[in-house]
Formats: C-alpha cells, structure tokens, sequence
C-alpha cells in the first residue's frame, strides 16, 4: 500500500462527508464541492491552507498528535477513523510513506488447548484473523456457518463468501450491511498493517472479481467492533438474531474470538438448540 496515497484518499473521503451546515460555516453561494473546502478545513484546524494541503497530499510523517488531533475533530472522524488516520502517521513515520514490499503471510494452525477452549463454549464461538479467515470455531460455530465452509475452497474466508459467493445474499438478510461492516473491517485491517501480503492479494481479487467489493473499498471507511446485534439465515433453522461480542486473543496478535449469543426463551434461542440438534447428528467433531 502506498501510504501517501492512502492518506490523500481517506482525508478527502472524510471531508467529503462534512457538510458546511455540519461544520457550524453558512453555505453562502456556489460550491463546487461535495463537503469542506481545503480551506474551510484549514481554518477550522488552526493551520495555513498550505499546510493542510501537504498533508492531505498524505506528507503526514513527523506531524504531531495535536495536528492529527485538530484534523479529526475538525473532519468530525469517529473512534475507528480517528484510530485509522493514527496508524497511518505511525505507518509514515516508520516507512516515510514509501511503498513497501508486502511481507509474506505467516502460517497459523489452532492450538490444540485454543480449541479445547472454543470446544467449552455452549454458544456459537468463532476465530477469525484480520484478513477475516475463518480460522477456528467449535462444533455450533462451524453449524451456524456451515455455508461458508461448505463452499469454500481451503481456509474459508468472508469476504470471499460475502461477495463471491451467491449464497452469501441469503445468509445474510441485510447483505448491504454485512458487506459494509466486512470491508470496513478489512480497510481498517490495512491501516494497522498496510505490508501484509495475504490482505494484500484478497483485496486484489475481490477488487478484480466484484464490483460492489471495489465501490465500497474505495469509500474508506473504517469501523470498530466488539459488540452488537447480528441476523442471519440458516438454511436448516431459519432466522437468526443474535448478539455478539469479539474479543482480541492476547496470545495470538491480530486474531479475535466471536461468541454469538440469543436472548433467553426467544425463537433465536429455540432455533439454536435446534441447531445443535442438527450439528450432532450432521457435523464430524471439529478438528483444526
């Protein structure tokens, strides 16, 4: 990833987005752009226009915290916008905004005591990487996503299931949203670690194999999750709502662990205790 480049696209996407009426400016006369002017932005940051412009040609390397600091509040960024234009100045203060040769994806294989422990979770429990691979999951887990490993060819993976994969628009009931959240996902990931090889190449084909992959990569946004509510489809159990919460795994850098969970005496709980059933009968034991 160019990182000159990337910081140029986010800024201007974010400024885009901020209307004068949002920034407290009147919107007196003819504009000729969709947001804030550059000089709009400078002014509400506290620096020259010239200055706001280096940067946003993406010159960010040795700027200080209480620079980015006013460019997020003026750009009115949210925590994971914030949090990405961050990783981005750390990116250029340690690469100088060059590009870099993507390093090679290190292999990962679950161990067996990670296991043991996704194996004692009652609920649906998943394992997922940056690059959002499916790497682990106990036996509910692997039923309630048993389409995306039925269709996938090696290490299942959701961008490739939600975009490539037809029946990804049936397990998902709001697939706009899904898909949003995933490539959002995925564009934070390369904030973090734009070098990665393996993120790298999935972007490349989804952008090359899906349009609608591509639009929304180059809209930048960016999120944080840990919690939240969730709907699926499953082909055996039908509807599906359900919370999650994800949790980094300290011992493993860059994985989280998902555990899914239905509120008490609903019909998603009805219908998890029937996917149990199913998986026990259905599913060979997980063994990664």
């Amino acid at each position: 990833m160019n990182i000159r480049a990337e910081v140029h696209d986010f800024l201007t996407s974010r400024r885009a987005k901020i209307t004068p009426e949002q920034a407290g400016i009147p919107a007196a006369g003819q504009r000729r752009v969709p947001g804030l002017r550059r000089s709009e932005v400078a002014a509400l940051a506290g620096m020259s226009v010239e200055y706001y412009a280096k940067l946003e040609r993406g010159q960010i390397a040795g700027v200080s915290a209480g620079v980015l600091e006013a460019i997020a509040r003026t750009l009115q960024l949210d925590d994971a916008e914030r949090a990405h234009l961050l990783h981005l100045a750390q990116e250029a203060n340690g690469s100088t905004g060059l590009v870099r040769r993507p390093g090679k994806p290190k292999p990962w294989t679950v161990r067996p005591s990670l296991q043991w422990s996704l194996d004692t979770v009652t609920a649906p429990a998943i394992v997922v990487n940056h690059r959002q691979d499916l790497l682990a999951a106990n036996l509910l887990g692997r039923a309630m996503y048993s389409d995306v490993y039925d269709t996938a060819i090696g290490t299942p993976n959701f961008g490739r299931f939600t975009f490539l994969d037809n029946g990804a628009r049936r397990f998902y009931p709001d697939w706009n949203l899904a898909a949003d959240m995933l490539v959002a996902n995925l564009r934070t990931a390369a904030g973090v670690d734009p070098h990665d090889k393996g993120l790298h190449d999935l972007v490349g084909e989804l952008s090359t194999r899906s349009d609608e992959f591509r639009r929304r990569w180059g809209a930048h946004n960016v999120r944080l999750h840990g919690t939240g509510v969730k709907t699926f489809h499953h082909h055996v159990v039908g509807d599906l709502e359900l919370a999650y919460e994800t949790m980094a795994l300290v011992a493993e850098p860059g994985l989280s662990m998902t555990i899914y969970a239905a509120e008490p005496a609903s019909p998603t709980a009805e219908a998890l205790t029937l996917l149990a059933s199913w998986a026990a009968t259905s599913l060979a034991p997980v063994n990664q």
